[in-house]
């Protein structure tokens, strides 16, 4: 369990401190015309095919007044949106909770949350190699204690901690181990930006119209009608067996879960709403394998390219064929 005996002084004194504040006005005068773009850097991310999806946005109809994103992730595409659209209603939702927290607490608690970036950050690039580790792991072990006392108290620090642990560690990569654990090395970048302030508060100030949930994709059901857009990003089907992470959360998303996506696509069309999906393309090692291809049948299937960012072997970061799938 946490014990505020293993946190530092800077930061205890902070979650004392009840009467903090900050001078927020002038720094929504200087970031007006912001445009928002992700806090964390997320595997999966679909920064690299954003003007391949951005093609099929339906808001040529005026009637898409709504957006829907089940699984959020590092948000390329709800940031993209929110900065390009100005829409009645958005709905937005991950199954990581560690992750909406992080969303959430930059809603509610944005200057908090900038307060405690400000102090690992100007500690963090202080030290040097040896000792940037030591505190990186140390981070690590508090996020990890903090993750597993499940406590409301700490959630500002809880995503303070997980966005330092993003800037800091290997390939800016979320993993957990079978118990839920944080469990990634650190990064070697000389200087990485830890408090992004100006994005922090400009997106606190879009997602006031945002509503945010830790939940299953089949929850946002009741949200979607006719005027809808949703875009769905799930964990990607793997296309080899070594290729197999998936371990945003610790739990597995398999052939069934796929299946189970399809049927809530299908639901979703019948009710009018309008949708694009991405995901791997089997055909990258197996021209036979059929899986989406029979899956979404009835469906738009467009490949387009996308590279391979995540692989230890630096020579296998090539280009390869990634699914877009449309109902329009």
């Amino acid at each position: 369990m946490i014990s505020k005996a293993i946190l530092n002084s800077k930061t205890q004194q902070f979650i004392k401190d009840e009467d903090f504040s900050y001078k927020v006005q002038n720094l929504n005068q200087r970031i007006s015309d912001y445009k928002v773009k992700p806090f964390l850097k997320w595997a999966g991310g679909k920064g690299q095919l954003l003007k391949e999806i951005e093609k099929q946005y339906p808001f040529y109809d005026n009637n898409i007044k709504k957006y829907v994103e089940p699984f959020v992730g590092g948000g390329a595409v709800f940031f993209d949106i929110l900065n390009k659209y100005d829409l009645e209603s958005i709905y937005i939702s991950d199954t990581n909770d560690d992750l909406i927290n992080a969303y959430r607490t930059i809603k509610y608690n944005s200057l908090e949350l900038i307060e405690l970036l400000k102090i690992m950050e100007n500690e963090y690039l202080d030290k040097d190699k040896v000792q940037r580790k030591q505190y990186y792991l140390e981070k690590r072990q508090i996020f990890n204690d903090l993750k597993i006392k499940k406590s409301n108290e700490f959630n500002i620090l809880k995503a303070s901690y997980l966005i330092f642990l993003n800037r800091t560690c290997f390939n800016g990569l979320y993993r957990v181990n079978s118990k839920g654990l944080f469990n990634v090395p650190m990064g070697s970048y000389k200087n990485p930006q830890i408090c992004d302030e100006k994005n922090i508060i400009a997106i606190s100030n879009k997602l006031k119209r945002v509503e945010i949930k830790c939940a299953d994709f089949k929850d946002s059901e009741d949200f979607i009608d006719e005027n809808t857009f949703v875009y769905f990003d799930p964990p990607y089907r793997p296309i080899t067996k070594t290729a197999n992470f998936t371990a945003y959360t610790s739990n597995e998303f398999n052939d069934n879960n796929q299946i189970e996506l399809a049927n809530f696509v299908k639901k979703i069309d019948k009710k009018g709403a309008k949708f694009v999906l991405s995901n791997s393309d089997p055909k990258n090692t197996d021209e036979e394998d059929n899986f989406f291809d029979n899956l979404y049948s009835e469906f738009k299937i467009r490949r387009v390219d996308a590279k391979r960012m995540i692989n230890s072997d630096s020579k296998k970061r090539g280009n390869v064929k990634e699914l877009l799938i449309s109902n329009f």
